[in-house]
């Protein structure tokens, strides 16, 4: 692949953040044609056309680059599904990842709709709507306060209606908010839509292994209550540089979970559970756990002046200790993978493939002797599918002709026949996850260059 572009005055193509758009659209479609649709919105920084490398031909990729997220949102709540010129496809436009981003999926409408701020004390919900409504419609406002006291914590959130809204509400309102995106949760605030890969860490039997808990007399992990220590609110360190998603993601596994807040310092996070038994299972579970492998975690409650002796409190310990020992944790020794909310299991075995993406039905495989017209280069996150389920997955689009992986890296290739089949599974398959692992579905280079080159992203 090459990057082609007549403008490339952006030396950071993540600043400001979500200014970046991903266009799949048709083979014909040119530079100019995206400009000229474009430019409406914005001022454009930067267009890049994925071409192949050997016959320059577009593949039907694009990168745009805006000066604002605002204009970048405007951009794709527009024109996601417009037609760019006679005889070609609808397009589908996207807020791009991050490319250097650690999140576990790709940036969905919904996770820029809600920005997180710092209010006055004295704040309302009804004063969080009267000061930022003039951004945009508001869903809701919610101030953040204490579960004993009812004091605003300060903090709040308010989500808009469209992502256009909320990143303008971001670049214009007084800078003493400090707004921000929020990081994102379920509707019905579960968050059984996060931590894939993080889940299937966690449920693995390497991940769990080498902790083990004292049981009670029934099996469920004993808690002593005799210390008085435990709260619902904790602070988690770690060397690792994680972001708040990463924490959320591996906190939020656990149910309960009423907020989650980066601290200044990069490598800690303030965690607050809605009931004492999360937190203190939260506590007990991952103190010491690695994650990511080789980073250990340090996990300490943090004063909240509540009562932590009553005997309701002691049986909500227990009660979410048994509960989360049966239906997450089990998983690890049962070998189940905890599944998220809105995943399909496809595939001959019900619970054999896991994914967030609508897959077609499988297809015979194309015989091995095809000549291959195109080739797909996979990076895996966090580690790598079995040869079965990549077949499974990837013949789903027609011509697969083979699978290899390469020995001691996680990445692969996938051989096809025919360059629309590749295409198809690269634009579906391109982020997603299969059984907890996320996939990177790009172009590969000539086989002239396996061993020396890998695809750049742009």
């Amino acid at each position: 692949m090459e990057e082609c572009t007549s403008n490339r005055g952006a030396e950071n193509l993540d600043d400001p953040p979500n200014s970046r758009l991903f266009i799949v659209s048709s083979r014909t479609v040119t530079e100019e044609q995206i400009r000229d649709s474009f430019s409406a919105y914005g001022d454009i920084q930067g267009i890049w056309l994925v071409k192949d490398k050997n016959t320059k031909e577009s593949r039907g990729v694009a990168y745009v680059k805006y000066a604002k997220s605002s204009q970048a949102c405007l951009a794709m709540e527009t024109m996601n599904g417009r037609l760019l010129g006679e005889g070609t496809k609808p397009i589908k436009v996207f807020i791009a990842q991050s490319r250097n981003s650690s999140k576990h999926r790709d940036v969905e409408d919904e996770d820029l709709t809600r920005i997180f701020v710092m209010i006055p004390k004295t704040f309302t919900e009804e004063d969080l709507v009267q000061t930022f409504k003039e951004y945009g419609d508001i869903e809701y406002a919610i101030v953040i306060k204490n579960k004993t006291t009812g004091e605003s914590k300060g903090l709040g959130y308010v989500r808009y209606y469209k992502p256009s809204q909320a990143a303008l509400a971001i670049e214009n309102c007084d800078k003493s908010y400090k707004a921000v995106v929020a990081e994102p949760r379920t509707k019905s605030g579960t968050g059984e839509d996060y931590g894939t890969a993080t889940a299937a860490y966690m449920n693995s039997g390497d991940a769990m292994s080498q902790y083990s808990f004292p049981m009670d007399a029934s099996g469920y992990q004993y808690l002593d209550y005799r210390s008085g220590e435990y709260t619902r609110s904790l602070m988690v360190s770690t060397r690792a540089a994680l972001s708040q998603e990463q924490f959320f993601a591996l906190f939020d596994l656990i149910p309960g979970l009423e907020y989650c807040e980066l601290q200044r310092d990069y490598g800690q996070a303030l965690i607050r559970y809605n009931n004492l038994g999360s937190a203190v299972y939260a506590k007990e579970k991952l103190n010491g756990f690695e994650y990511p492998p080789g980073n250990r975690l340090v996990v300490a409650y943090v004063e909240d002046g509540e009562d932590r002796t009553s005997s309701v409190n002691r049986m909500a310990v227990q009660y979410v200790a048994s509960q989360m020992m049966s239906a997450v944790w089990g998983g690890a020794s049962s070998g189940h993978m905890m599944k998220p909310t809105g995943y399909s299991a496809v595939g001959p075995v019900s619970t054999r493939i896991q994914t967030d993406v609508n897959l077609p039905p499988p297809q015979k495989l194309a015989p091995r002797d095809s000549q291959s017209k195109e080739r797909l280069f996979v990076v895996f996150t966090p580690t790598v599918l079995p040869l079965d389920v990549l077949e499974d997955v990837f013949c789903r689009f027609g011509s697969l002709i083979e699978v290899h992986l390469v020995p001691g890296r996680k990445v692969g290739y996938m051989k096809y026949a025919d360059k629309q089949c590749a295409d198809e599974a690269m634009a579906m398959l391109h982020g997603r996850f299969v059984n907890g692992v996320k996939m990177k579905v790009m172009l590969a280079d000539p086989p002239r260059e396996e061993s020396h080159k890998r695809p750049r992203t742009y």
